[in-house]
């Protein structure tokens, strides 16, 4: 065996769980290993580096914008980093690497939905981003038992970049946690291991149209067809995105054997990622909508919204009501959203202005109900 399946193997969580089996152990195992193998994943970072190149032409679409990249360099700085972001759009595995290249932190092992490993791109990831495929809602304790044990295996050499979301956010709003890899994480008990809370939020979201016409994740689709959907709406795309770091958060005082501790971790990470989204004009614009108004009500319905947000320490993009018209009015019209006609503004798209202005809904709640 080779070191990463002896490891494996001989965690405390596999061992009972292969004890637990009895006569069928061995075949028991057999699973673990077929699971480990479709989980391994190499990372060759000079290569990784090299992607930027052949990625260009979308990227070039994209400002990157690190913000508090000071906090990204402390922890690594420190010990093992884990990494926990919100999920808005496929360009996030590319962007958030990225920045934290840009800032000197070496990209980490992505964790990633199994939809991304077909074909050449999965090859790709496998053996140069190093990402990690992951199979969402599965209910196999055997790919479960496996998934924790390698993560927890991988952190002691290794830091790692999940999505506690799971998948995208497909109505725009910042959704509940899930526990899994947390516990996974808490599980490795690496020494002086922290996990550092990621918010990412774009001007335009690449494939906005195609997440808010569908709304709810209903079914797993082949990532050709997003991936050809989104070469649709990349033409005339252009955006900003900005990755915050926020401050690192110590797993000491958690105990990964308690069900109640885990959740209190995955929650306090995920109003950390809600504090450090970004508030942008479009999504400002997008919550202060109604299906037709005047731009004088419109200014005033911004001006109302952005007070909640300052009172409540949003991280804000951006200050008056005159600054989100100016910024917003025209991206969201080129992009088909909203028509501008005689000084009022008339809704186009209204699943996708939906989608935006839920994007805040966390900072806004119990007045982040939009039109």
């Amino acid at each position: 065996m080779d070191d990463i399946t002896e490891a494996v193997l001989s965690r405390d969580e596999v061992t009972r769980y292969l004890a637990g089996n009895g006569a069928g152990a061995d075949q028991a195992r057999a699973r673990i290993l077929e699971y480990l193998e479709e989980l391994r994943t190499t990372q060759r970072y000079e290569l990784y580096r090299a992607l930027e190149y052949p990625l260009y032409p979308i990227l070039r679409k994209i400002e990157r914008v690190g913000e508090n990249t000071q906090h990204a360099l402390d922890a690594t700085a420190r010990g093992r980093v884990v990494w926990a972001s919100n999920h808005r759009s496929h360009t996030d595995y590319l962007v958030e690497p990225l920045v934290l290249d840009d800032a000197g932190v070496r990209p980490p092992i992505i964790a990633a939905g199994i939809n991304l490993f077909g074909g050449p791109l999965g090859l790709i990831h496998k053996h140069v981003t190093g990402a990690l495929p992951i199979r969402r809602n599965t209910k196999d304790p055997a790919y479960l038992i496996t998934l924790k044990a390698y993560v927890g295996t991988l952190l002691h050499t290794h830091d790692l970049f999940f999505y506690p979301e799971g998948g995208r956010s497909y109505s725009g709003e910042l959704k509940n946690a899930k526990t899994g890899l947390f516990s996974a994480c808490l599980g490795a008990n690496v020494p002086g291991m922290s996990i550092v809370p990621v918010a990412v939020a774009y001007d335009l979201v690449l494939e906005d149209h195609v997440l808010a016409r569908q709304k709810v994740k209903r079914r797993q689709r082949a990532f050709s067809r997003e991936l050809a959907e989104m070469v649709r709406y990349a033409v005339g795309y252009r955006s900003r995105a900005f990755v915050t770091f926020g401050r690192p958060i110590a797993l000491d005082v958690y105990d990964a054997e308690s069900r109640r501790s885990v959740m209190d971790l995955a929650q306090h990470v995920r109003r950390e990622i809600g504090r450090l989204y970004k508030v942008l004009p479009t999504a400002v614009l997008a919550a202060a909508m109604r299906p037709s108004i005047a731009k004088a009500d419109l200014a005033s319905r911004i001006t109302a919204i952005l007070d909640t947000l300052g009172a409540t320490g949003a991280n804000m993009g951006v200050h008056t009501a005159d600054e989100v018209i100016a910024a917003a009015t025209e991206p969201l019209e080129t992009r088909g959203i909203i028509v501008v006609e005689q000084g009022r503004y008339r809704v186009r798209e209204r699943n996708v202005l939906r989608y935006y202005g839920r994007s805040l809904q966390h900072l806004l709640t119990p007045a982040g109900a939009t039109h």
